[in-house]
């Protein structure tokens, strides 16, 4: 199936590591040009690398997500040299670790308002596209109970209401909002590599729990999320798609 991404372009946050590279590959070998960053000056330039092989348009830079000129320098970069923006991809995280105020904190600033000054930042482009799309990553974390009340979860939760009102929003603009919540993903040296390794009970209780008798694939997930950037999706606009192999027991409507 065409996904028609080929000469498209996109940003994806976080993208040199785990699911948000395996994003920007598959996307890359749609031939979609791609705007990565992340932290890691090394990480960055070798991802840029790498998708320059592809044969496709490529630029990175490194971004700290919650500094706003940071984010907005990277944005209108990512435009100048890819020649516009038709998607973006909310994907960096600051992940579940810390449950003290600092946490609350970095997660609200990584997960929500960042996501918040990302789309204020691609939005002007996105409004030139013919096919203007947002896809965010949320959780499973986000739909019941997981973990405990850990700050996670509950922005997860926050990232995917104010995803559902903004699909509202930008609708009349013909600029389409989906989310994606994937389930427990393995992926090496990732967080549930480390889970297996340091809680070995943690990982093998939860992988009993997922009927499917594993954990997800990152390319299960970076699929879907290029269907819902692809203009054949054209109709889709403030779904959220549950990634996990039926972990989570709610009946979805």
């Amino acid at each position: 199936m065409d996904l028609q991404l080929k000469g498209k372009s996109v940003l994806v946050t976080g993208s040199t590591k785990g699911i948000g590279l395996n994003i920007i590959t598959a996307l890359a070998n749609e031939g979609c040009n791609v705007g990565i960053c992340a932290r890691n000056a090394d990480e960055v330039k070798a991802t840029v690398e790498k998708m320059q092989a592809l044969g496709v348009k490529a630029h990175g830079e490194v971004v700290d997500i919650t500094d706003s000129e940071s984010l907005e320098k990277w944005v209108a970069s990512c435009a100048e040299t890819l020649g516009g923006i038709d998607g973006f991809v909310s994907n960096a995280s600051a992940g579940g670790a810390d449950v003290e105020e600092s946490g609350w904190r970095r997660n609200f600033e990584t997960d929500v308002l960042a996501t918040w000054k990302s789309v204020n930042a691609v939005l002007p482009y996105l409004e030139k596209s013919s096919s203007g799309s947002i896809v965010a990553l949320s959780s499973t974390a986000a739909l019941e109970a997981f973990a405990g009340p850990v700050p996670f979860g509950a922005m997860k939760a926050a990232m995917l209401n104010y995803m559902g009102n903004l699909a509202n929003q930008l609708a009349p603009q013909g600029i389409r909002v989906n989310s994606v919540s994937p389930g427990p993903i393995f992926i090496k040296d990732g967080a549930w590599d480390q889970i297996k390794q340091a809680m070995p009970e943690v990982y093998e209780s939860t992988k009993a729990a997922i009927p499917f008798g594993r954990l997800g694939k990152a390319e299960e997930v970076s699929s879907q999320v290029l269907l819902l950037l692809s203009p054949i999706a054209g109709f889709t606009t403030g779904a959220n798609i549950v990634i996990d192999g039926s972990f989570t027991k709610r009946i979805q409507y």
